[in-house]
């Protein structure tokens, strides 16, 4: 069998095997993530860390500009310090966040599913205080992003 045949063959049988299992892209015709393009509005946020996520979601899920769900989250947010000097200087911290979110229909009140999603990030405090103060807010806005990419993944990854 010559090679080129090898690879329709199988391209042909992956395809079969998957078409059988009901798989579908998200990303294409009726797939879930153009399901909840534009139709999720996300609770207000309450301070800096929560308006970059909301940002992030945003721009995954397009504003809400025809909302049949709401997206309600709770943020938590830690910073330990992971590296210390022999003189209890702390050059490194690491920030943790959690969030638990909920995704619920706007006309039933039903909630449609809720999860957890966690993750981290950190930042180097071996500058100046302002460049320190800098990877901070860095720091935070990389987590906004990660967490917000987790939560997107979750939601499109849902059964219709």
């Amino acid at each position: 069998m010559l090679w080129h045949d090898r690879r329709s063959f199988l391209a042909l049988l992956g395809a079969g095997g998957l078409s059988a299992c009901g798989f579908r892209p998200v990303y294409g015709p009726g797939g879930n993530a153009g399901r909840l393009t534009g139709t999720v509005a996300i609770d207000t946020p309450t301070d800096r860390d929560e308006f970059l996520l909301r940002a992030r979601l945003e721009n995954r899920l397009g504003p809400a500009t025809d909302a049949l769900y709401g997206l309600s989250y709770d943020l938590t947010l830690s910073s330990d310090g992971v590296a210390v000097t022999s003189d209890q200087s702390t050059t490194r911290y690491q920030i943790e966040g959690e969030i638990i979110f909920s995704l619920r229909d706007l006309a039933s009140g039903e909630i449609l599913t809720s999860g957890r999603v966690r993750n981290f990030t950190g930042y180097s405090t071996t500058g100046s205080t302002v460049a320190t103060l800098s990877s901070e807010r860095d720091a935070k806005a990389r987590l906004m992003t990660i967490l917000a990419d987790a939560i997107v993944a979750r939601l499109i990854a849902l059964p219709e």
